[in-house]
């Protein structure tokens, strides 16, 4: 292998001279000093030494630009990386890919590889960069929560205090917790997650967001810290910190992230400690009108129509996290005006509407969506919006409602469109009430959009094309990028099955016709189904074949 110096020469960087006088210098020093170090210094600019050491041992260089935003791998210690000026770029598979300064430090090379038992994929950069960056890196949001959970971790609550309320209410209030508390939100807000799950288990407590409906693994944290979180999340939230045998509900209204949020909490007792949901409601997100939702043309013209009849009940059903209530909102949007008076009642309240008057549950008080409607109903509205038929006391007021010349949106838990009715005929409703008031009903799902910014055509296989049932020979997904956080995917956009009830579903109801009776029936006149418009949404390059596939179910 050729010298450092000759290597310098034969690029024209140093002369003969300079490099007798840098080996001089090193001579004096005892050998402390590298030349590559010593020439920097005197003669030559630190990038001619990276580019003489890339051709020495034939490894690539790579600039600043290059360097990733956040740590790929948080098992290495700031301190190690600093030593050695090692920099991890990003982890693929088993291979760690590395900026190194000094590639003659093979000892920290070899520490790596045999910790963690990667491959090493070693790059050139200037170290003076490296260090920069390592500095930048320990300091963002990352590192500043594992040093907060370090510091939270060294004191672990015994059994004798766990329970004290003084003792709970002082762990809510320290300024480490509060600040890891914060930056989970934070992070959460700054990646698009709906909800946060903060979850015990036996030897961690971990942390995920759901993103677009699926939920990632974010963060594991030390066992000692589950008090102190369950603590301070209990105290913002206005709960009963000292209660962890029962389940409570409570909401978080702050700024996060320059953002106004309002938080949605619930706790359960689990064997291992509280788990703990937080739903994000984002008051700054902009208003999605009925146009954004994902509609098509015809399906929305249909159900326009069907939302400016005078009075009667429409159903939106799914399960949990389907966008119900964005589609309410929506539709209430769509048909607000000063000549209507349009009263709602919900749990929570998630959105302020302008021109609409909206009251929010409260059980303790006796505030009920049963209670509410009861007296809603001498308000004199002209529309009618209940955030969902959990009983049979709120559907029958409903239906009363619905009977008695208001138009009534409301939600309920099922697979289809459907099976709305035989739902509400189980839940003890009278089938001639239910065929009635009941003028439509309309199913839906969110699927996630392929992402703008990596998406890319494939060629349809045989048995996908079997399942569109039609000769397409092209599809689009996400190969992933930066932007989608290397999922392929960006945001969602909701499917839907919109059922209209005439004369015939009326006449199946009132016979107290099956669910699936009244789906032939609906198809036959010509319903699509949620996997029906999801496949026509794949085709038309908004999501893939296997997100529809994985919300919706075989059509029997």
């Amino acid at each position: 292998m050729a010298k450092l110096g000759q290597i310098l020469l034969r690029l024209g960087y140093v002369r003969e001279s300079d490099i007798q006088k840098a080996l001089e210098i090193q001579r004096s020093s005892g050998g402390k000093k590298r030349l590559g170090e010593i020439l920097t210094e005197l003669f030559i600019k630190e990038d001619a030494v990276l580019h003489a050491l890339s051709v020495q041992f034939n490894i690539p260089r790579i600039t600043e630009d290059q360097f990733p935003e956040v740590m790929p791998i948080d098992k290495i210690s700031f301190d190690f990386l600093k030593e050695n000026l090692i920099l991890p770029l990003s982890l693929t598979d088993n291979t760690l890919s590395v900026a190194i300064a000094d590639p003659t430090k093979t000892d920290a090379i070899e520490s790596l590889r045999a910790s963690f038992d990667y491959d090493i994929k070693l790059f050139l950069a200037r170290a003076t960069a490296i260090a920069e960056h390592i500095t930048k890196l320990q300091s963002s949001k990352d590192a500043v929560m594992q040093r907060l959970i370090e510091g939270v971790a060294e004191e672990e609550p015994t059994p004798e205090t766990v329970g004290e309320i003084n003792y709970l209410k002082d762990l809510a209030q320290e300024k480490g917790i509060i600040q890891l508390v914060n930056i989970i939100i934070d992070n959460a807000i700054k990646d698009n997650a709906s909800d946060i799950h903060i979850e015990p288990e036996e030897t961690a407590v971990r942390v995920r967001y759901r993103i677009d409906g699926i939920l990632y693994d974010k963060e594991t944290l030390p066992v000692k810290t589950q008090a102190a979180i369950a603590s301070r999340i209990k105290l913002l939230s206005q709960m009963n910190i000292a209660e962890r045998r029962l389940p409570q509900d409570g909401r978080i209204r702050g700024k996060f992230s320059g953002k106004e949020i309002d938080i949605r909490v619930s706790t359960i007792p689990t064997v291992y400690g509280e788990s703990i949901v937080m739903r994000l409601l984002d008051k700054e997100a902009a208003f999605i009108t009925l146009e954004d939702l994902g509609f098509d043309s015809m399906l929305l013209e249909k159900y326009e129509n069907l939302i400016k009849r005078p009075y009667g009940m429409i159903l939106i059903t799914g399960p949990t996290g389907s966008g119900k209530t964005t589609t309410l909102y929506a539709s209430l949007d769509k048909i607000n005006s000063p000549d209507k008076k349009i009263i709602t009642i919900e749990e929570p309240v998630e959105y302020l509407l302008k021109g609409i008057n909206q009251i929010q549950v409260k059980p303790k008080i006796g505030l009920t969506f049963a209670g509410g409607l009861r007296h809603i109903v001498r308000q004199d509205p002209d529309i009618i919006m209940v955030g969902e038929i959990r009983d049979i006391e709120t559907a029958g007021i409903a239906i009363h409602a619905a009977l008695t010349g208001h138009l009534l949106f409301s939600t309920l838990h099922t697979n289809d469109a459907p099976s709305a009715a035989t739902r509400l005929i189980d839940m003890g409703v009278e089938n001639y009430l239910v065929s009635s008031t009941l003028i439509g009903v309309m199913a839906q799902r969110l699927v996630r959009r392929i992402c703008p910014e990596c998406k890319e055509p494939y060629k349809v296989p045989d048995d996908v094309k079997l399942e569109l049932g039609t000769d397409v020979s092209t599809l689009w997904m996400g190969k992933g990028c930066d932007y989608c956080m290397h999922t392929g995917y960006r945001g969602r956009i909701a499917i839907f099955e919109l059922m209209e009830v005439g004369d015939e579903i009326r006449d199946l109801i009132t016979a107290k016709a099956t669910a699936r009776e009244i789906k032939e029936k609906a198809v036959s006149l010509g319903m699509r189904t949620l996997r029906e418009d999801g496949l026509e949404k794949a085709k038309k390059g908004i999501t893939t074949v296997n997100e529809v596939l994985r919300v919706t179910q075989v059509e029997i």
